[in-house]
């Protein structure tokens, strides 16, 4: 599971905005063979008196904090592949701002601590994974 989790100040993304990363961010992770319901965004907009760089208040500002649990880069190639990619999917939102704050990081956590409505997902590849992405619905297996 992609989980995105876009801290943001208010005014940095309209409702269109999100709804377009969102679909964005989700689409990219279809194409790399997950099932769209891994793809989770939260926006999480914060006031500017509450974001803080450096020890500063920051008034324009993006955090985005990525965690991926489905899957693992291979090697460290993959991992600026993924690290470009992003850059290039926040890019059309930061230059609608004058010299914004920005910033993300993205974990690799074990899918070993992971569950979708009770079920450990399946393998990566396997059938019942690939039944998942058919459906777009979580199912026993």
């Amino acid at each position: 599971m992609p989980l995105w989790t876009i801290h943001h100040t208010p005014g940095f993304f309209s409702a269109e905005d999100k709804r377009e990363l969102a679909r964005s961010i989700t689409d990219h992770y279809e194409k790399a063979g997950l099932p769209r319901f891994y793809v989770v965004v939260i926006f999480n907009e914060t006031r500017s008196g509450d974001l803080y760089v450096g020890g500063e208040q920051t008034d324009v500002g993006l955090r985005v904090v990525i965690d991926h649990i489905a899957r693992r880069a291979a090697d460290k190639d993959h991992r600026h592949r993924i690290a470009h990619w992003i850059k290039a999917i926040l890019s059309p939102y930061l230059e609608a701002h004058d010299n914004p704050h920005w910033e993300f990081h993205v974990d690799e956590t074990s899918e070993d601590l992971w569950m979708i409505n009770g079920l450990i997902p399946p393998p990566m590849g396997s059938d019942a994974e690939k039944r998942w992405v058919a459906e777009n619905a979580v199912s026993t297996y």
